[in-house]
């Protein structure tokens, strides 16, 4: 019998609670924070703090499927459309399903530290890292699991 996936915003939502991971929360002046909650055989769920200002860079997730959510502070979410990148507000407890082919970036443009959970199927291998030029993607640099992060 096959069981039916796991919804992976709802996943997210069991990590809402920053006493119960096994690593404590953490804001870093200089980076993005990050540490891997857990895993299991079909998923991985990540932790994440953003200081005003800090974001990723233009990426996919390898393949992967995908979900976050936003526990505290608000990020934006920009992803492209029409040959440019269109911004989307995230609020704390808002959150977001990706598919596989996904790609975006994300920032905390607001005033106040953010904090979000991010579940992945299958468990992130590697994230391309995009350049967008004249209204198209070009990928710039593949990062690898074990190497980059």
């Amino acid at each position: 019998m096959h069981l039916p996936e796991p919804d992976l915003l709802a996943v997210a939502r069991r990590h809402t609670d920053p006493a119960s991971w096994p690593v404590p929360l953490c804001f870093d002046p200089a980076q993005r924070w990050y540490a891997r909650l857990g895993a299991d055989a079909d998923h991985e769920v990540w932790a994440l703090s953003w200081l005003p200002g800090q974001g990723t860079d233009l990426h996919d997730h390898g393949g992967s499927s995908g979900a976050f959510l936003v526990l505290a502070g608000a990020l934006t979410e920009e992803t492209v459309s029409g040959g440019r990148l269109r911004p989307h507000r995230l609020a704390a407890g808002t959150g977001r399903r990706f598919g596989a082919r996904h790609v975006h970036v994300v920032t905390n443009r607001d005033a106040a530290p953010a904090v979000s959970v991010h579940v992945y199927r299958p468990a992130l291998r590697r994230m391309t890292r995009y350049l967008l030029a004249d209204g198209r993607l070009r990928a710039a640099e593949v990062a690898e699991a074990g190497t980059a992060w």
